[in-house]
C-alpha cells in the first residue's frame, strides 16, 4: 500500500494489527520493531501486542534490553564508540540462536526470554519460555536489520522519524541515569545517535523493512508503507 495519513495512533496501531494477525496463520510470526535511538520502539511493541491480543491471536513481546553483551565486550571499543555501540552493545547471535530459528519454520517453539541482566552482568542460561504455535512474536531494538539477521524476520516494523526528535525524547528519558540532559546529549551525539547513523548507511533499514511508520510524532504517525 502506499502513504497513508492515519487519524491517530490507536488508529495506526489497528491498522497494523490487523495487517499480522492475518500473516502465516498457524503459525509463529517474529516481528522485528525497528528504528534510531529514542524513536519510540519499546512502548510501540507494547502497544502493538495488546493491538493483537484484542483480535485474538496471542502475542509475546520479547524485552531487548535481555539480549545485551555483557559490559566487557559492550565496551571494547572504548566507551565512547560509535562503531562498538553499533558492533558490540546486543548478542544478536543469540537472538538468532535461541529467539528467531527456534520460533521460525521447524523450531521447536522454545526460545530465551532473556540471556543477559544489564544490571548484574549476569549471562543467563535457563530463562526460556514455549511460544503459542500462533504466536505474534515482537522485538523491538536498534540494529536488528543488521547483515543476516534481516532474513530470521517474518515482519520488520521500521519507526522512521526526524533524527532532532528521536533525540530529544531519548535525552529526556535517559538524563537520570546520565547524569543529566547535557550529559545524556553529549552521549547521544558521540555514541547512540553517532552509531544510528552509521546503520542508516550502511544498511538502509527504512527501504527494507515490510512496514513503515513516520514516528516524529508518536501521538500522530503516519503509515507510510505496510507490505512490500
Amino acid at each position: 500500500m502506499g502513504v497513508t495519513a492515519a487519524q491517530d495512533r490507536t488508529d495506526v496501531m489497528d491498522r497494523i494489527a490487523r495487517h499480522l494477525v492475518q500473516q502465516q496463520p498457524g503459525q509463529r510470526l517474529r516481528v522485528g520493531i525497528d528504528g534510531v535511538c529514542g524513536v519510540g520502539k519499546t512502548t510501540f511493541a507494547g502497544e502493538l501486542a495488546a493491538a493483537v491480543e484484542s483480535l485474538g491471536r496471542p502475542a509475546i513481546h520479547v524485552d531487548s534490553d535481555g539480549f545485551h553483551h555483557v559490559r566487557e565486550r559492550r565496551y571494547l571499543q572504548g566507551r565512547e564508540s560509535a562503531r562498538g555501540y553499533y558492533e558490540d552493545a546486543y548478542d544478536f547471535d543469540s537472538l538468532a540462536q535461541r529467539v528467531l530459528l527456534p520460533l521460525g519454520p521447524g523450531g521447536s517453539g522454545e526460545f530465551a526470554t532473556t540471556v543477559h541482566d544489564l544490571v548484574s552482568d549476569a549471562v543467563i542460561a535457563d530463562a526460556v519460555a514455549t511460544a503459542p504455535t500462533n504466536a505474534v512474536v515482537l522485538f523491538a531494538a536498534t540494529f536488528i536489520q543488521r547483515d543476516g539477521l534481516r532474513a530470521l524476520w517474518d515482519e520488520v516494523i521500521h519507526l522512521d522519524a526526524d533524527e532532532e526528535a528521536a533525540m530529544r525524547r531519548g535525552t529526556a528519558r535517559d538524563a537520570d541515569r546520565m547524569g543529566g540532559v547535557e550529559q545524556a546529549r553529549a552521549a547521544y551525539d558521540s555514541r547512540y545517535m553517532a552509531a544510528c547513523r552509521i546503520y542508516l548507511v550502511e544498511q538502509d533499514p527504512r527501504s527494507q523493512a515490510s512496514i513503515v511508520v513516520d514516528h516524529t510524532d508518536p501521538q500522530a504517525p503516519i503509515l507510510c508503507r505496510m507490505g512490500q
